[in-house]
């Protein structure tokens, strides 16, 4: 029986990687290049599909995960976009649209962090669940909610990674936001370890580690909070640079529980399997956009 292969983009801010497979153990191609000027990034894109097409390798469709933000309602009329975002040339750009035009495939498209989600969810820490949350802790923090098997938008994406948290004790960095300073991405996302104590997460050692253990599993702890009580999940996957910080997971949920304070008393959540590490790594996002793609086809084939 004949495999159906499906087309994947990640769009990250600095690298993009394209993939036509069907999963992990079934990638028959794979390309990162630089993302440059919108033009010549999505010039790339088509490049890599229609060599693939040329070599027998033509995906069904093609899952577009992008960073953010971006439009994601299908009736706007700049679905497909990316919107406001800071990175120089490419607000206001569609990006799905080029895509659908020039290989004439279906296009799903998605934030990068509900691609990695879909990613987990199938294959990966959340596999065989409905209901969970991704949240990848890097240069700034995202998350993306899958409700009963589907990924949760409405507005727009979600924005997890701007809820506010609990300040931490002894913790006098302001944060970094430069929307709203001290919320979970201006008190835990990478630059704001960098900035406490003048070098890169993966670089603390001793006291300065311990403590950044500490502050960085409150803050996702109150973070966590948030998540649970709104959403309800079944389990919530951490990845990103951040997360490899030695010692987390167990301070981590150690700072959940009690945060939690004992409502709603489930013994889930004090469970090891409750908050855990993301497996895909960072393929999470690639394999992500496959199931996208697949998604893009219509339910009966």
């Amino acid at each position: 029986m004949t495999t159906t292969l499906y087309g994947g983009i990640e769009a990250g801010g600095t690298k993009i990687v394209c993939l036509v497979g069907s999963g992990p153990d079934d990638v028959i191609a794979e390309e990162r290049f630089p993302t440059t000027t919108p033009d010549e990034t999505i010039a790339r894109m088509v490049d890599f599909f229609a060599t693939q097409r040329d070599a027998g390798h033509e995906p069904a469709a093609i899952g577009f995960a992008s960073f953010g933000p971006v439009e994601l309602r299908r009736v706007h009329p700049k679905y497909g976009y990316i919107t406001t975002t800071p990175k120089p040339h490419w607000s206001n750009i569609d990006v799905a649209g080029p895509i659908a035009r020039e290989l004439g495939l279906p296009v799903a498209f998605d934030t990068d962090v509900d691609a990695a989600a879909l990613g987990e969810g199938r294959w990966g820490a959340a596999a065989g669940l409905s209901t969970f949350v991704y949240i990848t802790v890097g240069t700034g923090i995202g998350a993306g909610a899958v409700v009963n098997g589907a990924v949760a938008h409405g507005l727009v994406h979600a924005e997890m990674g701007h809820v506010i948290v609990e300040r931490q004790p002894g913790d006098e960095y302001p944060g970094w936001c430069p929307f709203h300073g001290d919320c979970f991405e201006g008190m835990a996302a990478g630059p704001s370890i960098e900035r406490r104590f003048g070098v890169r997460a993966e670089h603390l050692e001793g006291s300065d580690l311990a403590q950044a253990v500490e502050w960085e599993a409150g803050y996702l702890a109150s973070g966590i909070r948030n998540m649970v009580y709104i959403l309800a999940p079944e389990r919530v996957v951490i990845g990103g640079g951040v997360a490899e910080l030695p010692g987390l997971f167990p301070a981590l949920r150690r700072e959940l529980v009690a945060t939690l304070a004992g409502y709603p008393g489930l013994p889930e959540h004090e469970g090891n399997e409750f908050v855990v590490p993301a497996a895909l790594g960072g393929m999470a996002g690639p394999l992500g956009s496959l199931v996208l793609a697949e998604q893009a086809l219509p339910a009966s084939r």
